[in-house]
């Protein structure tokens, strides 16, 4: 309680280290830090959700108890992406149910983490409770593979992911991998249109679209694409690009170069692979930094990287269907599972889609559907590698084992 309140009390020096390191916008920083303290709200329900069960009289003079203990050292690797929400998804829910907490910070965005774990100490955190590493890839590799960890829970890209689970399952740990995403909006003729657009535009450019719920594809649905895409670029042309620092700016650079990059590399071959380049966000914003201003393509087919393949960048693609069913069948063939979500006024609608479609975190009307910390952040298919979640009861179940105890005494 005491860290939470300290981090209420910083959260305006907390945003601005997120926006310096990460180029996120200061609003933007504002609503990740929002998000992290949230997490701290779950863990403050901790002593109900650490409950056992006990069962008298099984037999003559038998009971059975079940008890949560802790693993004891668990492991975290996080992203750049996401300087304060991610590790808050790992080491305070660890740390309630009773574990030490290596994190190993990312070495693009190693100063919130840094600053994060001074203010625990500052809260009363006992020393060697949590503690940071920093390094590059062969850090994290080595953190796995030590004897004492417990459990890994990493955040990051579907490569790096596999890798990771791949090495935690082998040296028999427990592993939680958060991984890549192709998330899908479709959008249904009979939808809300103006905060349907306006979500869109949110959930495919917020945060730059380095995030792994962002909108990557927009399925539109009938005879509305033509007034979609329009709007969609009159919307994108709205927003602001340049350093997230300034207070009319709406979307800040990419993380680096190599990212910026990676991402003009597929709007470039998308431009000559067929798709309609409908606007081109490359070369805006100020010189001397890595901006990319938001990029739309229109009528892409589901052969194409631009459909395939995780951009991790303000890249949004249109994908034209007939009707609700194929919109489905573009969506499921994906490899990803992360979310997935319909615009629409029709609960018929609305039950097909949360019923049929193949995704671990389900929007209806909302652009963004990543679930509050009480519940589980549920990718699938090549979304998650593991078998417990991240939060909710997924995460108290996966930093806890059992313990089960039956007695008799005469």
């Amino acid at each position: 309680m005491r860290y939470k309140v300290l981090l209420e009390q910083h959260a305006q020096e907390l945003a601005e280290s997120i926006t310096r390191e990460n180029g996120k916008t200061l609003a933007e920083a504002r609503a990740e830090i929002g998000r992290g303290i949230e997490c701290l709200d779950f863990c403050l329900a901790i002593p109900s959700l650490l409950m056992g069960r006990a069962l008298a009289d099984v037999a003559h003079g038998v009971d059975v108890e079940v008890l949560r203990v802790p693993l004891g050292v668990v492991a975290g690797i996080v992203p750049f992406n996401f300087p304060m929400m991610v590790p808050m998804w790992m080491y305070p829910l660890a740390i309630a149910c009773g574990n030490t907490v290596v994190m190993k910070a990312s070495e693009r965005v190693p100063l919130t983490l840094t600053r994060l774990a001074e203010l625990f100490l500052e809260a009363g955190g006992p020393p060697g409770v949590l503690n940071l590493l920093h390094g590059s890839a062969d850090t994290a590799m080595a953190l796995i593979a030590h004897p004492h960890v417990r459990a890994v829970s990493f955040v990051g890209s579907e490569r790096v992911a596999r890798q990771v689970y791949e090495a935690a399952a082998r040296a028999g740990k427990r592993v939680q991998a958060l991984s890549g995403a192709k998330n899908h909006l479709v959008v249904m003729p009979d939808c809300a249109w103006e905060p349907t657009v306006g979500q869109i535009l949110q959930a495919a450019f917020g945060s730059q679209g380095q995030r792994c719920m962002a909108a990557s594809v927009v399925v539109a649905v009938g005879d509305i694409a033509d007034r979609l895409v329009a709007d969609l670029k009159d919307g994108a042309d709205r927003i602001r690009v340049g350093d997230g620092r300034e207070p009319d700016v709406d979307m800040g650079p990419v993380i680096s170069q190599a990212a910026y990059d990676r991402i003009a590399g597929y709007v470039a071959r998308g431009a000559l692979g067929g798709a309609e380049l409908v606007r081109d966000g490359r070369g805006e914003g100020p010189p001397g930094g890595y901006f990319l201003g938001p990029t739309v393509f229109d009528r892409v087919s589901v052969d194409s990287e631009l459909w395939r393949d995780e951009i991790f960048g303000p890249v949004l693609a249109v994908v034209r269907v007939k009707d609700l069913d194929e919109a489905l069948e573009v969506v499921n063939q994906s490899a990803y599972g992360n979310g997935a979500s319909i615009f629409t006024q029709s609960g018929a609608h609305a039950r097909a889609f949360r019923e049929r479609v193949e995704a671990g975190m389900v929007g209806i009307n909302v652009g963004v559907p990543a679930p509050v910390a009480y519940v589980p952040f549920a990718g699938w298919k090549a979304s998650f590698f593991g078998d417990l979640h991240a939060n909710g009861e997924d995460g108290v179940n996966f930093y806890t084992e059992r313990r089960v105890i039956t007695s008799r005494f005469y």
